[in-house]
């Protein structure tokens, strides 16, 4: 019996507006499910003040979603590889869609995280889809600007949550909070259905003759080491950013998260600038060795300027709390395009689903460590010790591995 034939349009068929309006309908789901995820660090001010919980207890509440995610993504890669990404996509933001939905409307903290631990397990889904849509539909010259702006989803997503989340949590309580990252699931579901295309692919009976890409070298497992270290400072200005403002600052919850929104998208544009120059200078890990240096010189210059008091250090402790938002989220896309590149077709989901895993597991200890860290020693070391990582993660970064791209 012949192989099937796949009938998806090739690369050159499909116009340049189809790919790049199916590039905004990913980036939008993903940016979704980046908001039910990580948008429950926004909630522990009013956890802490209000449910009585301590920094470490609520930051364990806002660690559910990234617990639950960190469970699932390679099974969310395998759903990939063998159905695709669109597939996997409308069944993973249908059940965030109702876990969010349970969220909201169970009683208690304990019911709620558990809703949000579901929900985070569903968005893995769009997390392991985001390698073989870009790889798939662009030229690689375009791949880097490509992932960069699919990466963006992150970020955005985490501004939306911190312009939102916090706001309404201090008025309406937490539950009413989870309403937004629902909502935003939701509406990703509809457009993802009615836009996405998954990408052309070789038969399925080359995949038993495609060899398993980590068993010829180290490279992908040097690049899950690196990311994940650099996750590290990622998480700790993520999470407590927010909070050294109102806790320590004195900031107002709406004036803080307007703030925290803003380095979102300075972020997000991080991403994009990271990802052309990474086609620009034909490497996706050159850049990101660039990076993990400047997010450890920002971490540490943060946690010296916000353990010091005074009102023109604060100033600039803010500033550099706005710069380190961006440094820090910026290597993800070069991440990503190189694992998915070196991955290829039936294992780039498996693959992503690993590094995504990798990243969330270090993630989810992230927020009741530093809470301990910060309790007994202050904001400022808090920061400070997140710097460590990164300068650990240069030596990492498989720069002469890397084969020429283009």
């Amino acid at each position: 019996m012949s192989p099937p034939v796949d009938t998806r349009p090739a690369r050159g068929q499909l116009g340049a507006g189809r790919r790049w309006s199916m590039l905004a309908v990913s980036t939008a789901a993903q940016a979704s499910s980046a908001t039910m995820v990580h948008g429950p660090a926004f909630l522990i001010p009013t956890l802490h003040r209000e449910a009585g919980m301590s920094l470490a207890e609520a930051g364990t509440v806002a660690a559910a979603p990234m617990a639950g995610l960190m469970c699932t993504l390679v099974a969310w890669g395998l759903v990939v590889d063998r159905r695709g990404e669109r597939f996997a996509m409308v069944t993973g933001l249908f059940a965030v869609s109702l876990a969010g939905l349970a969220a909201t409307l169970v009683g208690g903290v304990a019911a709620m995280a558990a809703a949000l631990f579901v929900a985070g397990a569903a968005s893995g889904a769009t997390n392991a889809a985001s390698g073989r849509v870009v790889v798939g539909w662009f030229p690689p010259d375009r791949r880097g600007l490509a992932m960069g702006i699919r990466q963006c989803a992150q970020p955005l997503g985490v501004g939306v949550g911190a312009l939102t989340m916090a706001v309404l949590a201090e008025q309406y309580g937490v539950h009413a909070a989870i309403v937004v990252p629902t909502a935003l699931a939701a509406a990703a579901l509809v457009l993802v259905a009615v836009v996405l295309i998954d990408p052309p692919r070789p038969p399925a009976t080359d995949a038993a003759a495609r060899p398993n890409p980590y068993r010829s070298d180290r490279y992908l497992s040097r690049i899950h080491g690196t990311s994940a270290m650099l996750v590290v400072p990622q998480f700790v200005v993520w999470t407590y950013g927010l909070t050294w403002l109102v806790d320590d600052l004195g900031w107002a919850a709406g004036a803080a998260g307007g703030v925290v929104a803003a380095t979102q998208l300075i972020g997000a544009l991080g991403r994009i600038g990271a990802g052309q120059l990474s086609d620009v200078v034909r490497s996706r890990l050159r850049p990101m060795r660039w990076i993990a240096w400047a997010a450890a010189g920002t971490m540490l210059l943060l946690g010296i300027t916000a353990g010091l008091s005074g009102p023109v250090v604060t100033v600039v402790a803010v500033v550099l709390l706005v710069v380190a938002s961006a440094v820090t989220v910026a290597d993800n896309g070069l991440a990503y395009a190189a694992v998915a590149e070196r991955a290829g077709p039936f294992w780039s989901g498996r693959a992503l689903g690993i590094q995504n895993t990798s990243q969330y597991l270090v993630a989810a200890l992230v927020p009741p460590v530093a809470g301990l860290l910060i309790t007994h020693l202050g904001y400022g070391w808090g920061f400070a010790v997140a710097a460590l990582l990164p300068l650990l993660a240069v030596p990492l970064v498989p720069v002469r591995q890397e084969p020429r791209i283009g």
